[in-house]
């Protein structure tokens, strides 16, 4: 995601570990569609005639889950975010526990114009951490740019609320709240008959 400093790198780096060292607590509990399989949403986003990533193939790249990972970072500060998504989303089906994994496969597909995908993967990330301020931001610019304002003026709401020392976060949340009051004022002229035509 571009709309933060650093260019949307992470800025938590961290290492993933291998599922046998993961703490074995709760997953997120399945949102939809996007936690029945790997590219589900994908799928459902295509029958929908709404563009999505592409459903990855049974042939997996050379690797394991950080092997996956550490490219997929590499292609997104590369500037390859839609090869990126494709090696992060096997890397999350993985390692579906790692919040890095899952923040890095969000940025991918936000960065890739995935929106959809986007926002589903930071609210797995929300529904998991609800205090991580960065998963509510990348959640509300997806919402924002999917076509949902209300809904992403409430996830930037609370990341502002968290974070209000970083700017790129209130900026967001001005931005959007500015959409909908222009949505509102134009649809008072339209029920008045008052705006220009």
């Amino acid at each position: 995601m571009t709309e933060g400093p650093g260019g949307g790198q992470d800025s938590r780096p961290g290492q993933i570990r291998p599922a046998s060292q993961q703490s074995a607590g709760p997953s997120p509990a399945p949102t939809g569609e996007a936690d029945a399989a790997p590219g589900a949403a994908a799928r459902g986003a295509a029958a929908r005639g709404v563009a999505g990533p592409p459903h990855p193939d049974e042939n997996a790249p050379d690797g394991d889950a950080q092997t996956w990972y550490r490219r997929g970072l590499d292609l997104l500060e590369k500037g390859s975010p839609a090869a990126a998504a494709q090696l992060l989303e096997r890397a999350a089906a993985a390692e579906p526990d790692s919040r890095m994994v899952r923040e890095a496969l969000a940025r991918a597909q936000f960065d890739a114009g995935w929106y959809v995908a986007a926002a589903d993967s930071f609210r797995m990330i929300v529904e998991a951490s609800p205090a991580d301020d960065y998963a509510h931001f990348g959640l509300g610019l997806a919402l924002a740019r999917s076509g949902s304002p209300g809904a992403a003026a409430e996830y930037l709401a609370l990341a502002a609320a968290m974070r209000p020392d970083l700017p790129h976060y209130t900026g967001a949340l001005r931005g959007v709240r500015a959409t909908l009051r222009a949505r509102d004022q134009a649809q008072t002229d339209a029920g008045t008959g008052t705006g220009d035509t």
